[in-house]
């Protein structure tokens, strides 16, 4: 534990009903004695219990509020050390006259992430389930929610901690084998090895294909609606935003710049990014437009190419297809405007000609719902069970479960290649550190500063 207490508000500044105000720390309840005139002296109060009063300032006797009082007492807090929440009204002026009575009698001004990053510090949590907290505050569906709060409760956590004790089962019979050679043949333990081995390699191969969708979720997956002028993409935008993000007008070029929203699909958090139609022009601000669409178009996850069903495919159309292809980027042909195709015959040879594109009308509300659904299954590629299975969404993550799947991978090299088994440990303990970097066990300090660096202040 450590020996300062801080304080925090831990609610959003500015005006409403109520604003909470945290205390952590060894000197919670004597500080808060210095300024909460109740019933009770909070040293007095019991745990986990409220008490009405009014926080009076020690230096004029002023009464600043009538609040309501909460005392924790460690180790049953969110922190694991002594807390005190207290529950004023809400506004700037009363909860910054509040923290700085704190501040005055003894309180340390809490830094972004701190109470949580004391409960990291203090064992309640680990780091994996730290993350986890911010990515509950920053959710923008309940599907994202709701995973966050599965990681919260420890489910990358056991499963990281079941592959380390894996591991060191492993390192265990290897360590059997160097003191006592008589007692274990080293072709046994390095059979022992490979079979492990090859287990933990599925099931790192299992979370790290989870993470293309984890990460969607998790951070929202970038659409680009991209085509050439007047095909309609505004008015895409404006439909599956329900709103009227993007001017919508007949006259070609009329979005100059990049417009973007945020909408829900299934619990998918999706930007959508209306751009400017993508041609050659001599229009100096059209021109601009149409360089940050192509800049957008590098930077998406998935495009929506849009053209003309009453066109057919354009010279500028398969330039804008050329270019998606060269970004690499998965992406879906759109055919708009079907309404106003008189022929249906012409309809029938574009749908044979592009079996995979889509047929809509955004104003009769025609295969919406089926480009929809082609934006989930590029989300969802990997067959991910979103509801029940364990989904690694975090960069870091991420990257430390190849690192250990390479060590491992290089283990099993080792064991084809007949090495000794002291060398085949090596590369056993370097993946063992690789997971304990998720959980926090071998994580280096300036990682663990720079993920509670991205917290707000009170949490």
């Amino acid at each position: 534990m450590t020996n300062t207490t801080i304080a925090g508000i831990s609610t959003a500044v500015g005006n409403a009903g109520i604003t909470v105000i945290r205390l952590s720390g060894p000197d919670s309840f004597t500080i808060a004695d210095k300024i909460f005139k109740g019933k009770k002296k909070v040293q007095d109060q019991e745990s986990h219990t409220v008490q009405y009063g009014k926080i009076i300032s020690p230096f004029t006797n002023e009464v600043i509020d009538e609040v309501l009082l909460v005392k924790m007492a460690a180790p049953r807090t969110y922190t694991r050390e002594d807390v005190v929440e207290i529950s004023s009204h809400g506004g700037y002026s009363i909860a910054r006259t509040l923290l700085n009575l704190l501040y005055k009698t003894g309180a340390t001004p809490a830094e972004p992430g701190e109470f949580t990053k004391r409960a990291f510090l203090n064992g309640r949590i680990d780091l994996s389930q730290a993350e986890a907290v911010m990515d509950i505050i920053q959710a923008r569906t309940d599907r994202v929610s709701k995973v966050a709060v599965k990681q919260l409760e420890g489910s990358v956590s056991n499963k990281i901690n079941e592959l380390r004790e894996r591991i060191v089962n492993i390192l265990s019979h290897i360590e059997v084998n160097l003191d006592y050679p008589e007692y274990d043949e080293e072709e046994i333990t390095s059979n022992q090895v490979q079979k492990i081995s090859e287990e933990i390699i599925e099931d790192l191969d299992k979370l790290i294909k989870s993470f293309h969708f984890g990460k969607l979720l998790r951070e929202g997956m970038e659409v680009v609606i991209a085509g050439k002028p007047n095909v309609g993409k505004s008015s895409l935008m404006n439909y599956l935003a329900q709103k009227s993000r993007s001017i919508v007008t007949d006259i070609p070029g009329t979005t100059r710049d990049i417009i973007e929203e945020y909408i829900n699909i299934d619990g998918v958090p999706v930007k959508l990014v209306d751009t400017a139609g993508v041609r050659e022009t001599q229009d100096i601000v059209e021109r601009l437009g149409v360089e940050r669409s192509v800049k957008a178009l590098e930077e998406a996850d998935f495009v929506i190419v849009m053209a003309n069903a009453g066109d057919g495919i354009t010279d500028e159309d398969k330039d804008i297809i050329s270019k998606v292809e060269e970004e690499n980027k998965s992406y879906i042909l759109v055919f708009n405007k079907i309404d106003l195709v008189d022929n249906r015959e012409d309809l029938k040879k574009l749908e044979e000609e592009y079996p995979r594109a889509l047929m809509i009308s955004v104003s009769d509300d025609i295969g919406i719902d089926k480009l929809k659904e082609a934006i989930l299954k590029y989300a969802t590629e990997n067959n991910q069970d979103m509801d029940n299975q364990i989904l690694i969404t975090n960069a870091r993550h991420e990257y430390q479960l190849r690192k250990a799947k390479e060590y491992l991978k290089a283990s099993l090299s080792s064991v084809d290649q007949g090495l000794t088994l002291d060398i085949i440990a090596m590369d056993l303990k370097a993946a063992l550190e690789e997971l304990g970097k998720i959980t926090g066990h071998h994580a280096d300090e300036d990682v663990i500063n720079a993920i509670f660096s991205r917290f707000c202040i009170g949490k």
